[in-house]
């Protein structure tokens, strides 16, 4: 028994020829970057406030609070 064999057919678009966009290109480089930026400027002054606020709360310690330690022989 033989199986009859499937016609294929190709077809053609026709498409036009791609384009390199640098001056896009470049633009979203520029947008990642201030983005970048933003993000860090952010966390930096996150992580700043809360070293200021930590800073704030805790009392400085004096080596006069538990007395002078010096080493033993």
């Amino acid at each position: 028994m033989t199986l009859p064999l499937l016609v294929q057919s190709v077809t053609w678009i026709k498409v036009q020829k791609p384009t390199f966009d640098l001056v896009g290109v470049v633009l979203s480089s520029f947008a990642l970057a201030g983005v970048c930026v933003l993000v860090a400027l952010a966390f930096g002054a996150a992580l700043g406030l809360g070293f200021i606020l930590h800073a704030r709360r805790v009392p400085p310690r004096s080596w006069a609070d538990d007395g002078l330690k010096l080493a033993r022989r």
